[in-house]
């Protein structure tokens, strides 16, 4: 599941004591929270008059779920078997077997596919700005959106904190945003609207440096001068792992009962962006997992599958949210923690530590980092002390990510003893950095 309407179907699920599961996951359908996570403020979402950030209202979701006896496992469903009861859940490699399954995968970001993309992917073009706007490539220069929806405006909105000029690339000759999105990009004078226009293909050397445009007839229009270019262009369900097992409709989501959420077989239902391709809206997916969850425990009761568990204390205990990374002084600095905030302590660990060295490099904002962070955390302590790491905000320290070549959020880099012995780019399974740094120590021994 996804945490829009996969958490909100836990909670519903867990507070009718059901015993809900939620598994997420780092491929079919991105990081857990989906396209939240991504986000910046979220100002449509009732009880936030101020707004929120979407990877704040995703914490409070999961804690809320949790809060309530679901339990969260973190890894990627790499199987799904509905072709008999109780259907089978294949990840990492066991078997979880479940009467009722909730399936609220997502959707991921379309890319344009246009000559030269390959090339500049995490070179100047990426699918986030929320993830990568802040990294210190694309301070100060001329940057570019494509898109005309609220995930467009937003991003280009966003991107005037860093960049000097952005420029939205619309291929209509209006704005499909809403009323308030499509005014505030209008009225901001740090963006230039380009109607009727697509991207041709790109030029550069090592990094971008230009967008080649095309005119509503596809004929070569303007060439913009920008360092970096940011899709907002739709996106597509992820739905491989329902391929040939559910019924979809031909652009691939879900087809379900109309107003209801049940699915071509009895006991699979879909919730959010996997069966919707209209409203895609955090507060419609919210919703259609509490349908989810409500349809569930029928159909079980119905046919006489639900298992309930006891609660005790009936009320639960207070919802536990993540908490910031302190920023490690002279003072503060640690040489045995596991995990610390800074430059400081990067400088210390780097020079003195002759354990391997994750160094994670994040963004307030960015919701992948807010995802990752958690899984590398485990990993340290899981491996009890033998290897250490820092995080280090791009916000306050743009300097020092700049001189590490760091091109967005999250990047991870892992050293050992001044020795740069790998680098990730995103989010990554939690097993995949043990086995590297689990590598270096069987090296070191």
């Amino acid at each position: 599941m996804l945490f829009r309407s996969g958490t909100t179907a836990a909670i519903y699920a867990a507070r009718a004591n059901l015993a809900p599961l939620l598994i997420t996951g780092y491929q079919d359908g991105g990081i857990p929270g989906g396209q939240l996570m991504t986000t910046t403020h979220v100002e449509n979402f009732p009880g936030f008059p101020d707004g929120i950030l979407g990877p704040d209202l995703m914490d409070r979701c999961r804690a809320q779920a949790e809060r309530w006896g679901t339990r969260v496992v973190e890894a990627d469903v790499e199987a799904l078997d509905l072709s008999r009861r109780p259907f089978a859940i294949t990840v990492d490699g066991r078997t979880i077997r479940t009467q009722a399954l909730i399936l609220a995968t997502g959707a991921s970001a379309n890319r344009l596919h246009c000559p030269g993309e390959d090339s500049f992917w995490s070179r100047g073009i990426s699918a986030c700005a929320i993830c990568d706007g802040a990294t210190p490539q694309f301070r100060h220069a001329e940057l570019a959106v494509v898109g005309g929806g609220d995930s467009a405006c937003e991003e280009a909105v966003y991107l005037t904190k860093y960049g000097s000029h952005v420029h939205l690339i619309v291929r209509r000759g209006e704005l499909r945003a809403s009323r308030a999105m499509a005014d505030r990009v209008l009225a901001n004078p740090r963006i230039t609207v380009h109607w009727n226009r697509q991207v041709g293909h790109f030029s550069g050397a090592d990094w971008l440096e230009a967008l080649h445009l095309l005119d509503g007839s596809g004929e070569p229009a303007e060439v913009l001068a920008v360092r970096g270019l940011f899709y907002a262009i739709g996106h597509t369900p992820n739905t491989r792992l329902v391929r040939g097992q559910l019924q979809l409709d031909d652009a691939g989501y879900v087809v379900t009962r109309p107003g209801g959420p049940e699915t071509s077989v009895e006991g699979v239902l879909a919730a959010g962006d996997v069966a919707d391709a209209q409203w895609r809206q955090a507060i419609t997916a919210a919703a259609s997992g509490c349908q989810a969850a409500l349809a569930a425990e029928r159909w079980l009761s119905h046919h006489d599958l639900a298992v309930t568990v006891a609660r005790d204390p009936v009320d639960p205990v207070a919802a536990d949210l993540p908490q910031p990374t302190g920023t490690a002084t002279e003072a503060s600095f640690d040489p045995a923690a596991l995990w610390q905030g800074g430059s400081y302590a990067l400088r210390r660990l780097y020079h003195e530590s002759d354990r391997p060295l994750l160094v994670v490099y994040t963004s307030p904002s960015c919701g992948p980092c807010h995802v990752f962070k958690p899984q590398l955390k485990r990993v340290l302590q899981e491996l009890q002390g033998a290897a250490q790491g820092v995080e280090i905000d791009l916000e306050a320290d743009p300097d020092i990510a700049a001189q590490a070549g760091v091109t967005g959020t999250p990047t991870v880099q892992l050293f050992l003893r001044k020795e740069l012995r790998q680098q990730w780019r995103g989010v990554q399974q939690r097993s995949v950095v043990r086995d590297a740094i689990e590598g270096l120590l069987a090296g070191v021994g």
